[in-house]
């Protein structure tokens, strides 16, 4: 799993472990991956961290080397940077797009051929509600993730005739490390839901487990909205 030191990732990190899955968790600090894991292990996790830096493509290609054959692959980690489309530098811009859609297609496309050829898998890529509604200050973020969740699509249709399965969760606000600069915000969309709440981390965790096990045989090209309601307003 891609992103999984912190906030949604560390959320479904638990929940795999919990659920009995050798978790394998990427991301650039290592501090933060180690204590992770540690954390997984003592609760009786099967766990480990590779680090990557899925900004590069060498860093995508060496992870996907490293993680070899995987049966479920969440493509979790993304980048954010919540500003006007005037104010986005090209750096963020590029950046934004190598982690949230370069990096998931190249691993996809390095790990899911070998999921086929065993005739089983599971994709989860996990996208937002901001894929779908247009804000302000979102435009690099949710063109990104928009997307990925038409890759998902794609996915499910290539890949599902040999036994590999492709959904994704699109997450509402949630509370995470990542989205406490920009809490008031969250918070105020929120508090708009039928829900009328962020969420936690652990209620997208749910979405991912669901998917990624055997409850899930027959859903493929799904995009599962956990977002409070939003998709029903």
């Amino acid at each position: 799993m891609t992103g999984g030191t912190s906030g949604i990732g560390e959320a479904i990190a638990r929940r795999l472990a919990r659920a009995g899955a050798h978790v394998t968790i990427t991301g650039r600090d290592q501090a933060r991956g180690k204590k992770v894991v540690a954390a997984l292990r003592d609760q009786g996790g099967k766990a480990e961290f590779i680090a990557a830096d899925l900004r590069t493509t060498s860093g995508v290609a060496k992870l996907a080397g490293q993680v070899g054959e995987v049966d479920v692959l969440v493509n979790n980690a993304g980048i954010y940077p919540f500003a006007p489309t005037d104010k986005v530098t090209t750096e963020e811009f590029d950046d934004v797009y190598a982690v949230n859609v370069r990096a998931p297609f190249f691993l996809t496309a390095a790990l899911a051929p070998k999921m086929a050829a065993r005739g089983r898998g599971s994709i989860v890529n996990i996208t937002t509600v901001f894929a779908d509604i247009g804000m302000p200050a979102m435009a690099a973020y949710g063109s990104s993730k928009a997307a990925l969740t038409q890759l998902t699509r794609v996915w499910a249709a290539e890949f599902g005739p040999q036994g590999v399965r492709v959904n994704a969760v699109s997450a509402g606000p949630t509370r995470t490390p990542g989205t406490e600069p920009i809490a008031e915000a969250r918070d105020e969309l929120a508090a708009k839901l039928p829900l009328g709440r962020s969420a936690d981390p652990d209620e997208i965790a749910g979405a991912v487990e669901f998917l990624a096990s055997d409850d899930a045989s027959y859903v493929n090209g799904a995009v599962l909205a956990v977002d409070g309601g939003r998709s029903a307003v």
